[in-house]
């Protein structure tokens, strides 16, 4: 005579479309940030030649677009064919990459936190080798006159910061019809002439502006990263759980 032993373990459906749901989210904004990502590029001829990325002093906004996008397409795809298979490698590979983003934004919240000065240092030289580098690229003139429109700034601690880059320089050497100028970004009404900054131009530092926006609007960035947090903790917590649903699935298959 033959005893068979068999088990209630079974895998959750809500859990498993709840975290394909979840996933599919992260997939088409991965999806997006590529496409936009992708046709910038195309519109500045990057795709021809990607060497105009490595010529690039400063940093090319498209990058960081489609870095995000990279990792939100992969992360998405793992998570929806992981669910949906029920494949616990690509479920772990998901839930893995989520706890060290995790802890990864942890940590350099709290180092930003306990190195204000080196941060506020790597920022002054990021900023002015982004200066140095305004008219090589479209995107990053853009990203650095938004950023100095919004938060009414010039330069890194000043409009004298423009003297870096080759255009905006007040050296005898410089024939450029911007000479001992600044971007347009930075002015109050226009000409900014070098007499009249006080008037005519913002006379504050962006890195200045920054230190004086986030303390007027901590609970915002806290609310922010408290949310993208808790996104993060229901992703770990649903794939966990599904991964426990298969391991004692199977687990009940051996008797």
């Amino acid at each position: 005579m033959h005893y068979y032993r068999y088990s209630n373990a079974e895998v959750s459906c809500w859990y498993k479309y709840l975290l394909f749901s979840y996933n599919i989210v992260f997939w088409l904004a991965g999806v997006v940030f590529l496409g936009v990502g992708l046709w910038a590029w195309s519109e500045k001829g990057v795709l021809s030649d990607l060497t105009k990325v490595t010529r690039l002093h400063g940093i090319d906004p498209v990058v960081l677009v489609l870095m995000v996008g990279v990792v939100m397409f992969t992360l998405g795809f793992a998570g929806c064919v992981g669910a949906l298979r029920e494949n616990i490698c690509l479920l772990k590979f998901f839930c893995g990459t989520i706890v060290l983003i995790f802890f990864l934004e942890l940590a350099v919240a709290v180092l930003a936190f306990l190195f204000q000065d080196w941060v506020r240092d790597r920022f002054r030289e990021f900023f002015e080798s982004n200066i140095r580098s305004y008219r090589d690229d479209i995107d990053l003139q853009n990203l650095i006159d938004s950023l100095q429109k919004a938060n009414q700034c010039c330069g890194a601690y000043g409009p004298e910061d423009w003297d870096l880059n080759v255009y905006f320089n007040c050296s005898g050497a410089s024939y450029s019809r911007e000479k001992c100028g600044v971007p347009f970004s930075c002015c109050v009404p226009d000409p900014a002439l070098k007499s009249k900054w006080d008037e005519s131009i913002f006379t504050k530092g962006c890195i200045q502006a920054l230190e004086g926006w986030l303390p007027r609007n901590i609970y915002i960035v806290a609310g922010v990263f408290i949310a993208i947090s808790l996104l993060q903790i229901f992703g770990i917590f649903l794939a966990k759980t599904l991964i426990s649903d298969i391991e004692a699935v199977k687990a009940g298959h051996h008797f």
